[in-house]
């Protein structure tokens, strides 16, 4: 028997399982059917019920392999990170980072016939008019590491852009440290006298606007004619692990720097008294930790800075001030030399923005 909608008269008498039961009981229904249709409907009802559960199961197994933290290495050679993570009903929802700039969420994230694609929207002007480019991202797995390819296309559907990079999974974190019971090695003087050695710029072609005078590290990054000479970065000969690093800052009005832990992870040195707590404020882990209080001083005044790195899990005190508690890291920030957080790497300070001053600056490395 069939309906005007092509509907069964026992599936829609049965499609009970979708909604609340009306006055028809199986009693009433075993008076209209027969019985072997009414088992047979119950038996088809029961696994159509269930089917949207089952999708929504092989999805997520579908999912699994690449719910996490991954560490790219984007076109070029750049530090990337994508963070893929569940959401209800099966869906993904995702966040990256490329190469520079902040951790921003993706447009779309999915599984396609074993594959991950991402998506991700990009403002872009063409012939003077904004304009919207597509850029997606497909991700095969490969055990711990991913393949991956991207390719972008403008507003009218047409290819600009195609390459292949790779990724590898993030172990997951370590249990938050007893920071009472680190040892900490010899301390580490970077700043002594009156020259950079232990120092050096990070592009040779770029103006190296730094100097050292009777342990005062200064950056000059604007020029006498008022411009800004987007001087390099400097970075310590030396390389580290996990460490405690104790400083004092001094920024301008509109001041921007940063100090790249590892040369991974970089916290905030900015001008931004006055401002609500956020992720790009003053000892911000920029873009992905904010400071739970806004501690800075104004410009020009001299600031201490007390960083503690052990385990991926990062303090910050800004003045005096707890702003960051052993907070766990989730991967690096715009701007890191690398994406890999299990090697050593150097102190970076940023110096292609705005003047900065830097002094009384020592290390403190953990002993494991």
């Amino acid at each position: 028997m069939a309906t005007a909608n092509g509907q069964s008269g026992i599936f829609r008498t049965l499609s009970a399982c979708v909604r609340p039961p009306g006055k028809e009981t199986i009693h009433g229904i075993m008076k209209n059917y027969s019985f072997s249709t009414v088992v047979c409907g119950l038996a088809t009802a029961g696994l159509l019920c269930g089917a949207t559960s089952l999708f929504a199961a092989d999805a997520s197994d579908a999912a699994k392999p690449f719910i996490g933290r991954w560490a790219l290495v984007i076109p070029g050679g750049g530090a990337g990170w994508l963070g893929v993570e569940p959401q209800d009903g099966g869906q993904l929802n995702s966040s990256i980072l490329w190469g520079g700039g902040s951790v921003v969420p993706t447009a779309e994230t999915k599984v396609d016939n074993g594959a991950l694609v991402v998506v991700r929207k990009h403002d872009a002007k063409k012939d003077g008019k904004d304009v919207k480019n597509t850029e997606t991202l497909i991700a095969k797995l490969d055990g711990d590491k991913l393949a991956l390819t991207t390719r972008t296309v403008n507003s009218d559907d047409q290819e600009i852009g195609k390459a292949d990079f790779t990724g590898k999974k993030i172990p997951d974190l370590p249990p938050k440290p007893d920071l009472k019971k680190i040892k900490f090695g010899a301390p580490v003087t970077l700043l002594k006298g009156n020259d950079l050695t232990g120092w050096k710029a990070m592009d040779e072609k770029a103006p190296n606007c730094w100097s050292l005078a009777d342990g005062m590290l200064s950056n000059r990054a604007i020029g006498p004619d008022g411009k800004n000479r987007h001087g390099t970065n400097i970075r310590t000969v030396a390389e580290f692990e996990d460490f405690n690093l104790k400083t004092e800052v001094r920024l301008p009005p509109g001041g921007n720097s940063g100090i790249y832990l590892r040369g991974i992870y970089e916290i905030q040195m900015a001008e931004t008294f006055g401002r609500p707590c956020d992720s790009h404020n003053m000892g911000a882990l920029y873009s992905r930790l904010t400071p739970t209080v806004a501690a800075e001083k104004p410009a020009n005044e001299w600031q201490t800075v007390d960083i503690t790195l052990v385990d991926r899990h990062l303090t910050v005190i800004l003045n005096g001030k707890n702003i960051i508690d052993n907070q766990p890291v989730l991967g690096c920030t715009g701007g890191a030399i690398t994406s890999d957080e299990f090697k050593p790497g150097p102190l970076y300070l940023q110096g292609d923005h705005t003047d900065v001053d830097y002094r009384n600056m020592v290390l403190i490395p953990v002993v494991k």
